[in-house]
């Protein structure tokens, strides 16, 4: 496909987008649900728009209406029981979020070997993916805001500071704050060998979303931060060249 696209990765908070025009990544944004202007404008009569979603029903009446004042009519995805030499194994292959999806077909474009690919948002998403392609299961947790919502309406005492990490912390918020850390990074590392037992060596582990940034200097392994994971595996399904 060439010419002008617009790829969405709508989420529970937040919007993220990119422009791809003939092959080239022109620009990239974030957008929340009360501000559409940046968003706007990027889009042209002719702009093909690509939309991966696990926003509430409100959030998407939002998009479509939005898209319908701009004279587009976008591809809304979901997730397949195959595409681009990935195998989605779910039961019920559509299921699988579709975020999920794209993040899968992202890290098969990357690499051919066995990855992990973790997406740190609203919920953690751990997924593994051997070097066949094929969709071995993941695991969901809190994220880091859950948590410390779920700490503060759940237990006595624990306000809203901010904490730091602490390997031995010594204050509530930092107590808070590095628990939910080690949670995180105890789900990564345990999944992380897991793939690695089934692999037969050690899996390239994939790091997206809001709060990625929060968890990857405490993982004890090589990661590599792709904030873009998602709108890659859109680029990728928007083209429709994958290798399979």
């Amino acid at each position: 496909m060439s010419g002008r696209r617009v790829l969405l990765d709508a989420g529970n908070t937040r919007l993220k987008w990119a422009v791809v025009e003939n092959g080239h990544w022109h620009a990239t944004g974030l957008s929340d649900y009360a501000d559409w202007s940046a968003l706007k404008a990027q889009l042209q009569a002719d702009t093909a728009c690509f939309i991966a979603s696990v926003a509430d029903a409100a959030h998407e009446r939002e998009i479509a209406a939005f898209m319908e004042t701009m004279g587009l009519v976008p591809s809304w995805l979901s997730a397949e029981a195959r595409f681009g030499g990935v195998e989605n194994t779910y039961s019920n292959p559509r299921q699988l979020g579709v975020d999920r999806w794209m993040g899968l077909i992202a890290a098969r474009q990357r690499t051919d070997e066995a990855a992990l690919v973790v997406s740190v948002g609203t919920a953690m998403t751990v997924d593994a993916l051997s070097a066949e392609g094929v969709f071995l299961g993941g695991v969901i947790v809190p994220g880091v805001q859950l948590m410390r919502q779920a700490l503060r309406h759940g237990t006595a005492r624990i306000d809203e500071v901010a904490g730091a990490w602490q390997a031995f912390p010594r204050a509530t918020a930092d107590a808070v704050h590095s628990g939910i850390v080690a949670a995180l990074c105890g789900a990564i590392a345990l999944q992380h060998a897991r793939l690695a037992e089934v692999a037969g060596m050690a899996p390239r582990c994939l790091l997206t979303g809001g709060d990625a940034g929060e968890i990857l200097p405490y993982l004890g392994m090589p990661g590599e931060h792709v904030p873009a994971l998602v709108l890659e595996g859109i680029d990728g399904v928007a083209r429709g060249t994958i290798a399979s």
